[in-house]
């Protein structure tokens, strides 16, 4: 295995890191749930809500995030991106009520990983060249993305048990502070910024508000099912009225937000198919567990995170192991054995944990699901940032967190509808095996979509 060079080394140190924090972020929450609805005296619902508006906003501004890379420089947004989500962060630890904790949580945070997130993505496809290196750098990359992922309710926890919720921000902010001192020597920009490139502001209007219309549709289903109906589908005909417009723009010799090119990739979009997938199950379990075991179980932030230590593990042993697996399997070989274990860990913690089991039954289906989501987020990455040159890298790396944070909007979106709307009830047991069950089906048709992916051959390693 060749080593990278030193400063190679430090930028990808420092794309981890930033990637760890981002998904950290959204997850941390979970194990904090009653504790931040008791101090801003909020409900879970309300909490919930800062959770998937952190989510939502990610997903909706992360293709104009990484637009803005090829207009303002992939290295300024980064810097840029870790100082605003670091900014939103200390005003979260501040927050006296919901609002002001959505403002620092759910828009600066947000907005600042959305300006962060594709350059990371961009760079790493830039600076590592060839299917091993970046399969070795991006199995780093999305391995603490996903260790992020499942160790926030665990740090979260501990953290909110040992001192207070409100040091979770601050931890928040030291850390993104130290990945921007390591980026200013670290990261190189290989391509120049363009600035007299034009930006399409109403494709980027239109693209986040079909976006924010449909997972509000989704939030408002326990409540009220035509309203439901109604948001869904105004957010589809906004997205065809973005699609639409970037058609004529793009006959009109005029530059759009994304080119019609990246949907005519058919490996592509099968791969975003799977990545939106992923990340669904990766919140949406998170979210289910973490209520389920606060609200109803009646357990505190430490132990709740705690009990995700199966799932780090899982995720750990299997994302550090993706250079060495993406040189002996093709990659939708992987992926199709990803979610297949993921939705096995899900059918293991449903028999032997069920709804009344101890901690201990919970272990071996978290542990998989780990393993399973572990050995599914490298290739799925690989696949689509590959599937492209050097000039479309900020468009479809914008797409691409985009496409995997709508995933994890949808999955807090959904699952928490699922879940919130029964725990309260005669038998909220069935609520958190609806719930599961949801993400079991998300895994279904990941596994359908990565079905139809064409086999790669499994690339020869260099001399």
């Amino acid at each position: 295995m060749t080593r990278f060079p030193a400063q190679l080394r430090q930028a990808l140190i420092a794309f981890a890191l930033a990637q760890f924090i981002c998904s950290f972020a959204g997850s941390n929450m979970n194990v904090m749930i009653t504790d931040i609805s008791g101090d801003l005296n909020t409900t879970v619902q309300g909490v919930q809500l800062a959770i998937t508006l952190f989510l939502l906003v990610m997903a909706a501004l992360m293709i104009p995030g990484g637009k803005l890379t090829d207009l303002l420089g992939r290295k300024w947004c980064l810097i840029a991106g870790l100082l605003l989500f670091g900014t939103g962060a200390l005003l979260s630890s501040f927050a006296q009520n919901l609002p002001l904790l959505i403002i620092g949580y759910s828009i600066f945070e947000g907005v600042g990983t959305a300006l962060l997130i594709p350059p990371v993505y961009i760079l790493t496809t830039l600076l590592f060249t060839g299917v091993a290196a970046r399969a070795r750098a991006f199995g780093l990359i999305s391995a603490m993305g996903g260790v992020g992922a499942v160790t926030g309710p665990l740090i979260g926890g501990f953290v909110a048990s040992a001192i207070h919720w409100r040091a979770a921000f601050v931890l928040q902010s030291v850390i993104c502070l130290l990945i921007v001192l390591l980026s200013r020597k670290a990261v190189i920009d290989p391509l120049p910024a363009d600035r007299s490139m034009p930006f399409d502001v109403g494709g980027a209007i239109l693209s986040a508000l079909g976006l924010i219309l449909i997972v509000n549709g989704i939030l408002l289903a326990d409540q009220n099912l035509w309203a439901t109906l109604a948001l869904i589908v105004a957010g589809a005909l906004v997205l065809t009225w973005f699609f639409l417009s970037v058609r004529a723009k793009e006959k009109a010799g005029r530059e759009p937000l994304l080119p019609t090119s990246l949907f005519r990739n058919r490996i592509s979009n099968l791969g975003l198919v799977t990545q939106n997938m992923q990340w669904l199950m990766v919140m949406g379990s998170s979210f289910v567990i973490s209520t389920y075991l606060q609200v109803v179980r009646g357990y505190n932030a430490i132990e709740t995170g705690g009990v995700f230590t199966a799932t780090t593990v899982g995720v750990l042993i299997s994302s550090l192991s993706a250079e060495r697996m993406a040189s002996r399997r093709p990659q939708r070989t992987l992926i199709m054995a990803g979610f297949l274990t993921t939705i096995a860990g899900i059918a293991i913690l449903l028999a032997l944990g069920g709804t009344t089991g101890g901690v201990w039954a919970m272990i071996p289906g978290l542990f998989v699901i780990g393993l399973g989501l572990g050995v599914m987020l490298t290739p799925s990455v690989n696949v689509v940032q590959s599937a492209f040159p050097e000039d479309l890298q900020g468009e479809i790396s914008g797409l691409s967190r985009s496409v995997s944070n709508l995933g994890s909007s949808l999955g807090a979106a959904l699952t928490g509808t699922i879940l919130v709307a029964g725990v309260g009830g005669s038998a909220p047991g069935h609520a958190y095996l609806w719930a599961m069950g949801s993400v079991a089906a998300a895994g279904v048709i990941g596994l359908v979509a990565a079905w139809f992916l064409t086999p790669q051959p499994v690339p020869v390693p260099s001399a």
